[in-house]
C-alpha cells in the first residue's frame, strides 16, 4: 500500500503564499477584461454542445435560453469558460461549482431534515481558481440587474455586494478552526434572521432619511417572498411529485405524460430504439449498478423500496438537452413514493482549459465536487454509466425540500442582500475546498478585489448582450431552431 504524503503548511506559510500570489497577480488586474482578439464565435460553441444532446430538445434550450439576456447567461457556461481561460488568476486552486450564477443557489433538505442554503449545481464541478467561480457569480449579478431594470448604480451596489461578502467572509473562514469550516453551513431559520435584521437595519435608517421609505417597503417584501419560498420547500417532497407527476391507471401509479418535458418510457421506443421489456431491464440493470456506489446504510434503505416507473424529464436551462430522467419507485404502498432523478454528466466546459478531472467517469466527477462543496448533501447521490458507456449518469433525489427565488422579479434590496448571501456560500465551498488562509491574504483588507471584479462584471454584461444578440439573430435567420413557451 502506498501512502501519498500530505504537506502541512503552518498558518504563517499559508498567509505569505496569499500574499505572493498577490504581488504577482494584483487584485486590481482582474478589472479592464475585454474579449480576446481571437475569441471563439459564442453561437459556433452552442452548436458544438448541442452535438452530444437529445436532437428534439435543442430547440427547447435554444426557447429558454432566447428569453433574455440573464436565461442565455445560465445556458452559456462554455462561452464564459473559454473566455475566462483568459483571465489572470492568483494561482490558488479550490474546487469550483464551475457555473456559480445567481439561479444555481437554493435550499434543500440536510439528511437531517433541515433546510439549508447552498450551491446546488455541480455538473460543470473541477478544481481550478477560485477566481473563476467569483466572476461568473458576479457578472450574473450585474446581468441580472439589467434584466430587472435596475439603474447603474444598483446594479453595481448589488454585484459589489456580492464580491465583498465572498472577501470578508473568507476572512472569517481564515480565522476560524479548521472543523468549524467543515460544519459551517446556513439553515433556513439562520437565513430568515439574516432577512428580518437586514429589514430592520433599514427601517432604522428610514428614520434618518426619508429616502429610505422605498427600500423598507422592498425589503419587506422580499421577506415574505422568503417566508413563502420556505414554506413552499418544505412541501416539496416524493409523494407532492406524485400528484404532479404520477397518474392512477389500472390501480397502478405510473408517470403521466407530458411531451415534450415529461416522456414516459412506455412512449420512448422511438427515441431509443428500445421495446417496453428492453427499457425496464436496462432499468434495472442501471439500478443495480447505481446502488453500489452507495454506502451500505442507504443501499439497504434503497432496497426498501421499487421500481415502478421511468421518464425522461427535461431540466433547467443549461442542461436541457442532456439525457435526464426520473425514476418512480414505491415502498410500503402506493403513498410511499420515492422519485430519483437520473442526469446525465457531461464533460466539464472547464476541462477545456484547465486540467481534466481525476475522475473519467463525469458522473462521479460531479458528485465527489459536491460532496467537497456542499455543507450536506442528498442521502441518495450517487453515479452511474449508462447503456453507451460514453454515457455518464449522477442520481438523487427528484424533489427533497428544494426551493429557489425568482431571481428576475427581484428588486434592488432583495437582490443585493441575496448576492450577500450567495457571496458568503461560495466563499464557504471554497474554504471547504482549498486553502481559506492563502485565498484570504491574496483578497487582502481593502475592496481592491471587489472593485475590480466589480469591473469585470460590467463589463462581461455587457459582452453577454452582444452574444445574446448574435444568439437571437442566429434563430431568426434560421440557423438555430428554437421553441419557446416549453
Amino acid at each position: 500500500m502506498v501512502v501519498t504524503a500530505v504537506a502541512h503548511p503552518s498558518t504563517d506559510e499559508r498567509t505569505a503564499m496569499g500574499r505572493e500570489a498577490r504581488e504577482r497577480t494584483p487584485p486590481s488586474c482582474h478589472s479592464g477584461w475585454e474579449p480576446a482578439g481571437d475569441r471563439p464565435d459564442p453561437v459556433d460553441l452552442i452548436e458544438r454542445q448541442n452535438r452530444t444532446r437529445e436532437p428534439d430538445l435543442v430547440p427547447v434550450r435554444h426557447g429558454r435560453m432566447m428569453v433574455s439576456p440573464f436565461t442565455f447567461y445560465r445556458g452559456g457556461a462554455k462561452i464564459m469558460a473559454a473566455d475566462l481561460a483568459g483571465t489572470p488568476t492568483a494561482g490558488l486552486i479550490t474546487q469550483l461549482c464551475g457555473d456559480a450564477h445567481l439561479s444555481n443557489f437554493g435550499v434543500f433538505a440536510s439528511p437531517e431534515r433541515k433546510l439549508m442554503f447552498d450551491v446546488n449545481d455541480f455538473d460543470e464541478t473541477l478544481p481550478g481558481p477560485f477566481e473563476y467561480d467569483v466572476e461568473r457569480l458576479a457578472a450574473s449579478v450585474t446581468i441580472a440587474a439589467r434584466n430587472n431594470g435596475f439603474s447603474r448604480s444598483n446594479a453595481r451596489e448589488a454585484t459589489f455586494a456580492s464580491v465583498r461578502s465572498y472577501r470578508e467572509s473568507m476572512a472569517e473562514f481564515a480565522r476560524m478552526r479548521t472543523m468549524d469550516v467543515w460544519y459551517s453551513h446556513l439553515s433556513d431559520d439562520e437565513l430568515m434572521t439574516a432577512v428580518r435584521t437586514f429589514t430592520g437595519e433599514l427601517e432604522k435608517e428610514q428614520k434618518k432619511d426619508k429616502k429610505a421609505k422605498k427600500a423598507v417597503k422592498e425589503a419587506r417584501k422580499a421577506e415574505k417572498t422568503a417566508e413563502r419560498t420556505r414554506a413552499k420547500a418544505y412541501t416539496r417532497d416524493s409523494l407532492q411529485a406524485l400528484s404532479t407527476l404520477g397518474e392512477v391507471v389500472d390501480g397502478r401509479y405510473r408517470i403521466v405524460s407530458q411531451p415534450p418535458i415529461v416522456v414516459p418510457a412506455r412512449d420512448l421506443a422511438s427515441t431509443f430504439g428500445l421495446s417496453r421489456d428492453q427499457v425496464g431491464h436496462a432499468l434495472r440493470e442501471q439500478l443495480r449498478s447505481y446502488r453500489s456506489t452507495l454506502p451500505e446504510d442507504r443501499r439497504q434503505l434503497l432496497d426498501r423500496f421499487e421500481v415502478v416507473d421511468c421518464a425522461r424529464k427535461v431540466v433547467g436551462v443549461g442542461s436541457v438537452g442532456t439525457r435526464a430522467f426520473i425514476v418512480l419507485l414505491e415502498g410500503r404502498d402506493a403513498q410511499d413514493p420515492l422519485f430519483l432523478q437520473v442526469k446525465e454528466a457531461t464533460a466539464s466546459v472547464l476541462e477545456d482549459h484547465l486540467p481534466r478531472s481525476r475522475y473519467r467517469q463525469h458522473a462521479e466527477r460531479v458528485v465527489r465536487g459536491q460532496l467537497m462543496m456542499q455543507a450536506a448533501s442528498d442521502i441518495f447521490l450517487g453515479w452511474t454509466t449508462g447503456l453507451d458507456a460514453n454515457r455518464h449518469f449522477y442520481w438523487r433525489q427528484l424533489r427533497d425540500m428544494k426551493g429557489s427565488v425568482d431571481v428576475e422579479t427581484m428588486a434592488p434590496v432583495g437582490l443585493t442582500f441575496y448576492a450577500r448571501t450567495c457571496g458568503w456560500t461560495l466563499a464557504r465551498a471554497h474554504a471547504r475546498a482549498g486553502d481559506p488562509v492563502a485565498i484570504s491574504a491574496y483578497l487582502g483588507d481593502d475592496d481592491a478585489f471587489d472593485r475590480a471584479v466589480t469591473d469585470f462584471a460590467e463589463r462581461y454584461a455587457d459582452q453577454n448582450e452582444r452574444d445574446f444578440q448574435e444568439f437571437v439573430t442566429a434563430i431568426r435567420s434560421g440557423r438555430l431552431e428554437a421553441h419557446t413557451g416549453t
